[in-house]
């Protein structure tokens, strides 16, 4: 992540949109300083310690300037959120984990109905998609040109920052672990074929909640569509969990729940948890759980 630090964070006047309040949020995570909204002067354009978001017509990150509007009309959809994460370090990473980042470029670069279009659902769903708190954030955002620490509106904008922040960092750390450590494991099936699990042995340090990057790590590597189930550390004790991957249909883990080293299968049978640790055995649960 840049280690730039600014002074004031200073973006439009008048109505508040998605992308310039995400990229506030964004830079009050690392920078907790007021938030003016303003039209810059050339002054503040040239300041940079000043981070002109949304506003001013120019791009240029080193002087802490994220306007994206002066972009040629042809230009994939970007907005000032984009450009921020991008100066961080954060951009494909979110890209990645925020399958919700993609449809704000969309929407503020191309409005509505270019946006329901490239979805491929009628113009109606996208309205049907407002939350009362996307509301009232920028609405509230929009009714003041000042903005301080110590105020609900930024003290929540701060809060929504960190978690986004800690979120990307915390899952591309999930990953980069996983992929130390993972084994694959070929699972013989009844019809004398195998089926693809992901083992995550327990490590030192420890992954934390390595469950929680499972998904995008397998996205990431190009198996998602390959992989049938994963075996993980359980949080919860010094066993594993053992769960069928986007719900592949050759697996149901209640076939192992009268098992003496199994103490929780979901009636659902997508997920057991177990007490054995034994890689040996865990692959023998694994292969019970296969559909006869």
């Amino acid at each position: 992540m840049s280690d730039t630090t600014y002074t004031t964070l200073l973006t439009h006047p008048g109505s508040a949109h998605k992308d310039d309040l995400l990229a506030c949020c964004v830079l009050l995570a690392a920078n907790p300083v007021p938030i003016e909204r303003r039209e810059p002067t050339p002054a503040d354009i040239a300041n940079p310690k000043i981070a002109v978001i949304d506003v001013g017509d120019s791009h240029d990150p080193e002087r802490g300037n994220f306007d994206h509007h002066q972009f040629p009309r042809d230009t994939p959809p970007t907005c000032a959120l984009s450009l921020v994460l991008k100066h961080l370090g954060l951009y494909e990473d979110a890209k990645a984990f925020c399958e919700w980042l993609e449809p704000a470029e969309w929407f503020d670069c191309r409005g509505p109905n270019h946006t329901a279009k490239w979805l491929g659902v009628e113009r109606d769903i996208i309205g049907k998609l407002n939350s009362p708190v996307d509301m009232t954030l920028l609405r509230r955002f929009a009714a003041a040109n000042l903005h301080q620490p110590g105020e609900p509106i930024w003290e929540m904008m701060r809060l929504v920052g960190l978690d986004l922040v800690d979120y990307l960092t915390s899952t591309r750390a999930r990953i980069d672990a996983i992929d130390t450590v993972h084994q694959l494991w070929k699972i013989a099936t009844p019809e004398g074929g195998s089926l693809d699990f992901i083992f995550i042995p327990r490590a030192d340090p420890q992954i934390d909640d390595p469950s929680a990057g499972l998904g995008h790590f397998l996205r990431e590597k190009g198996i998602d569509a390959t992989t049938a189930g994963t075996i993980y550390p359980d949080r919860r004790n010094t066993g594993y969990g053992i769960s069928r991957y986007n719900d592949h249909p050759a697996l149901d883990f209640t076939q192992i729940e009268s098992e003496p080293d199994v103490h929780f299968a979901h009636k659902s049978g997508f997920v057991a948890k177990t007490t054995a640790s034994d890689p040996e055995r865990l692959k023998v649960l694994a292969q019970q759980g296969i559909k006869r």
